[in-house]
């Protein structure tokens, strides 16, 4: 499918807000998806479209660790095989979903995200030094689920794979955020295969998204002003309960 060149104007401002929203205070995809499906775009294509943009930024940000030395790549390795398994059957699943359903499916895990962000994981998990890592009987699974999400929706995967990666995998929270951008990155990639091949992927939408997405990366990285980050989270808030209610049907 193709919009017209004044929705993917709309496309490339909304990218520009999500890319300043998610440098600031995350989240950048809860804005995305929801814009792309009340601009016309199928929620299934939407899902698929929304990862170019993801895999480019998390590509990007690994890139960035590596140059810095602080991306173990060796211990990110062992993490693959398990993210790769859930995250072809998440994919998938996804893409088997009719878009009526997925549009509610999309509805109510933004408000579940939501809540997880405005927990502000980061917060308490920095206070956790790195540990041994808890039982294989338990990671593996953990990661496989980590996978099955990204591949299945893919907003919110990085404050879920961080979480996984601290408190299961006994990762310090820098540490575990370089590993998180590399695996989400990964995870992503393997993911839009699927939707390629299922002709789930709007392309000019896609480019559109990510020339948004990156100036407003640039954009959000020099918002240092101290009102910068509570004012954007209220946003995120109002527009992810706006854009869930009329997902769900509720107005």
């Amino acid at each position: 499918m193709t919009l017209a060149p004044l929705q993917l104007l709309l496309v490339i401002l909304v990218g520009i807000f999500a890319g300043t929203v998610n440098t600031i205070a995350g989240g950048g995809s809860l804005i995305t998806l929801p814009a792309l499906i009340f601009l016309g775009v199928p929620p299934t294509v939407a899902n698929g479209t929304n990862r170019v943009g993801v895999m480019t930024q998390s590509f990007t940000a690994a890139a960035s660790y590596h140059r810095k030395g602080m991306l173990d790549w060796r211990r990110a390795s062992l993490m693959v095989a398990p993210i790769a398994v859930g995250t072809l059957v998440g994919s998938w699943a996804s893409a088997q979903l009719s878009d009526d359903l997925f549009r509610k499916v999309i509805g109510v895990a933004m408000l579940c995200v939501l809540a997880l962000m405005l927990a502000k994981p980061k917060r308490w998990l920095s206070d956790r030094p790195a540990s041994l890592p808890g039982p294989l009987w338990l990671r593996i699974p953990a990661l496989v689920g980590v996978g099955f999400y990204g591949g299945f929706l893919c907003a919110g995967v990085g404050v879920v794979t961080l979480i996984t990666l601290v408190l299961l995998e006994g990762l310090d929270l820098v540490r575990g955020n370089a590993i998180k951008v590399a695996l989400v990155g990964m995870c992503t990639l393997l993911s839009l295969a699927i939707f390629v091949e299922q002709g789930l992927v709007a392309w000019d939408v896609a480019i559109s998204l990510a020339a948004g997405s990156s100036v407003g990366g640039w954009l959000g990285s020099r918002l240092t002003m101290s009102w910068g980050p509570p004012l954007i989270r209220w946003v995120l808030i109002a527009v992810v309960v706006i854009s869930s209610s009329r997902l769900l049907g509720i107005f």
